[in-house]
């Protein structure tokens, strides 16, 4: 397998990036990759690792850039690059912890759209109460969605839940203001009925409160609704353990406790952690882009390429392709 990465994206890179990669190919048989960025400050990084190469660049797109113009102007930007390798048939895959947007647009510019897909969907798996997760899509790729769009986000979390995250028949909620039929805006409710007949386990509607709960495997939304969603619970998150510290730190006593308990916090904060199931996949192009977050740091960056690994491995790109095409030959053929 082979994957491109953008070694100048996110918050802590290049380190975790170099570090995340080096993890990898250690780890993952039969694994190059490339790295693109400033080589003067990867390859002290790197040391003699094996099996990662190295593509330089001077340049690259900031948290600041406008995406699509960064794209189309920054041509040798080291996530125009890294999507490069990918479009010429170097890389199967790519990863990116920069700029989510231009990430966007160059999975859609340059990469490219999948045959069948008319909007990718940007999907990250987040943590439930039973550790088993669920997939979140879409959370923000398409702000404005036809009902058609989001009967195509159904159909691929599905496929990447069973293949990827080896969930037979993965239960799809669509995310709703109740759990009645006949619920909702006018999208959910036509939404419903085109779930309802499509070729996955459709469970109905899904309330956000139940989210964590894991009242479905994979829960479809517009990218609107789905982007306000994840950051409300990353904030919820974020506030209740640090409620948690302020409580703990109060008083002797209340240290005293926090030193009993402090195992069980970590625990609890890595269950919570999305980041151990990988970066946010944008599905829907026509080979594996995932985002990894921009706060990555090199156990995350592992994560987020072992799951772009396990999507080549288990032909996702292409069982999508297959399953889009079949329903477009259906709807034809009615």
């Amino acid at each position: 397998m082979k994957l491109a990465i953008d070694a100048m994206g996110g918050d802590h890179a290049p380190e975790s990036i170099v570090k995340g990669a080096v993890q990898a190919v250690s780890k993952i048989d039969d694994l190059s990759i490339t790295l693109i960025g400033d080589e003067q400050q990867i390859n002290p990084l790197l040391g003699d690792t094996a099996n990662i190469s190295v593509i330089h660049t001077d340049e690259k797109i900031t948290s600041d850039d406008e995406p699509v113009r960064a794209v189309r102007k920054k041509k040798t930007a080291s996530m125009v690059l890294m999507a490069k390798e990918v479009s010429e048939g170097r890389a199967e895959g790519c990863i990116s912890a920069g700029n989510t947007g231009a990430l966007m647009s160059a999975g859609l510019f340059i990469v490219g759209r999948m045959k069948g897909i008319d909007r990718p969907a940007l999907s990250p798996t987040l943590p439930t109460e039973d550790g088993k997760g669920f997939l979140l899509l879409d959370v923000g790729a398409n702000v404005d969605a036809k009902p058609n769009h989001l009967l195509q986000y159904a159909v691929m979390g599905s496929i990447y839940s069973e293949k990827v995250r080896e969930i037979s028949r993965p239960r799809v909620g669509l995310l709703n203001v109740g759990t009645e039929d006949g619920k909702g805006s006018e999208l959910t409710k036509q939404v419903f009925k085109l779930l309802s007949d499509a070729p996955i386990n459709f469970v109905g509607n899904v309330e956000a409160r139940d989210l964590l709960t894991g009242v479905a495997d994979v829960v479809v939304t517009d990218g609107f609704t789905g982007n306000v969603t994840l950051k409300t619970l990353e904030g919820t998150a974020m506030t209740m353990f640090s409620m948690m510290k302020k409580t703990f730190m109060s008083s002797f006593k209340t240290k005293l406790a926090a030193g009993l308990v402090k195992n069980d916090l970590k625990q609890l904060k890595d269950q919570l952690d999305y980041s151990e199931y990988g970066g946010a996949g944008l599905f829907g192009l026509a080979a594996p882009v995932i985002k990894a977050h921009g706060s990555s740091n090199e156990r995350a960056v592992y994560n987020a390429i072992r799951q772009a690994c396990e999507m080549i491995e288990r032909n996702v790109s292409t069982t999508i392709a297959g399953t889009m095409e079949e329903l477009q030959a259906k709807e034809d053929h009615e």
